[in-house]
């Protein structure tokens, strides 16, 4: 008899998320049908639905390019803040040292200043060495703004990894390295992917810092976008934005189905 109130609440409860979330979607899900438009210029197809704004994607060699830069740039910048941030947590896990609260504040120091400050001590910083315009200086821009990111989600993971392995891997006869390797990484593994697959997103979607050391031989994706935002309202800019939310919602859903089959066997 009891449980029908609670049954009840529950339901009301997710009719409410559901309710939520599809106020919170449905201007993106409007972009949907304009992007089927035979028409050059953003307008609802009216019965006259077309492919036109996506075959560019797939034949057009500039929005081509942009997708190849926009590829490797996150993911070489993704793979770097990765390593760095392991290292990171890691010598903070194993050192503790005495000024590790300072240590970590200098690591997430770039979150706490302006995109604009970050981008024009950058852009001067890459004009005096030539790495403007540069894959190598974009990669370096990229990996100097997701890194702190990824620092907090490794020493999040790090923060809930038992010290007692460390000694157990230690009186057995291991090295440091052959514990970091052996023992920590693996017990590690689901926050390297966590901190790797946020810094792939943010580095996939970083424009305001892009704009400046970027913009002739190196075009990201984002950058293409808001070119054509200033110069022309094309519909394939939102043939772009359905393409990016269905693979961000795949991504979600697969993420989101791993954490529940990895919940339900620790179970």
């Amino acid at each position: 008899m009891m449980r029908k109130p609670r049954n009840l609440q529950g339901w009301l409860l997710k009719l409410a998320a559901i309710l939520t979330g599809l106020f919170l979607l449905m201007p993106l899900l409007a972009v949907i049908p304009v992007t089927f438009t035979p028409k050059r210029f953003l307008s609802l197809p009216k019965g006259d639905w077309s492919l036109r704004h996506y075959r560019p994607l797939l034949t057009d060699e500039a929005w081509l390019a942009s997708i190849s830069d926009s590829v490797l740039v996150a993911m070489a910048s993704s793979v770097i803040a990765t390593v760095l941030a392991t290292a990171f947590a890691l010598g903070l896990w194993f050192r503790q040292p005495r000024y590790g609260g300072a240590l970590v504040g200098l690591a997430l120091l770039p979150m706490a200043v302006p995109p604009v400050v970050s981008a024009v001590i950058i852009y001067f910083l890459q004009a005096r060495i030539g790495l403007i315009d540069t894959y190598a200086g974009l990669i370096l821009t990229h990996v100097i703004m997701v890194t702190p990111f990824a620092v907090i989600v490794m020493l999040t993971a790090t923060s809930r990894l038992d010290k007692s392995l460390e000694l157990a891997s230690r009186n057995l006869g291991a090295s440091r390295l052959q514990t970091t390797f052996w023992v920590v990484l693996p017990n590690l593994k689901f926050g390297l992917f966590s901190a790797w697959f946020l810094s792939l997103v943010l580095s996939w979607e970083e424009i305001a810092v892009t704009l400046f050391v970027s913009g002739i031989d190196v075009i990201t994706l984002p950058k293409r976008i808001w070119d054509g935002l200033r110069l022309n309202v094309d519909p394939i800019i939102a043939a772009v934005s359905v393409i990016l939310m269905v693979l961000t919602t795949i991504a979600i859903v697969a993420k989101a189905l791993y954490e529940h089959r990895k919940d339900k066997s620790g179970s």
